[in-house]
């Protein structure tokens, strides 16, 4: 059984960081290219960022592009998500996922962009 556990969110002001963990169990983990997915408060679910399973290749959405950074620590069943740069628009659920449409994801951890 895929097991997707998130965890890092938190409130943050805007211009500040934070560093999102996700553990994964149940699958071949160094396999599976792996997404970062957020959903907004009242909107649905929005790809973000993805990293290949052969050399780490990544690519994130233009939201992102050139703040967050997507990393993967095969020894360690970890995915990870730093943020810089905080926007309020960033204010999300964000979930760790096999899947770009994020139809298996964990419970997710809430960031909140805000002073």
């Amino acid at each position: 059984e895929v097991q997707l556990v998130e965890s890092g969110g938190g409130l943050v002001q805007p211009g500040g960081s934070l560093r999102l963990s996700c553990a994964a169990s149940g699958f071949d983990f160094s396999t599976r290219w792996m997404y970062w997915v957020r959903q907004p408060p009242g909107k649905g679910l929005e790809w973000i960022a993805v990293i290949n399973s052969w050399n780490g290749g990544t690519n994130y959405a233009g939201s992102v592009q050139g703040r967050f950074t997507i990393s993967r620590d095969n020894a360690k069943n970890m995915l990870y998500l730093q943020m810089n740069s905080l926007k309020v628009e960033d204010t999300a659920m964000y979930f760790c996922s096999i899947d770009e449409a994020g139809r298996t994801r964990g419970q997710g951890t809430q960031v909140t962009v805000s002073s």
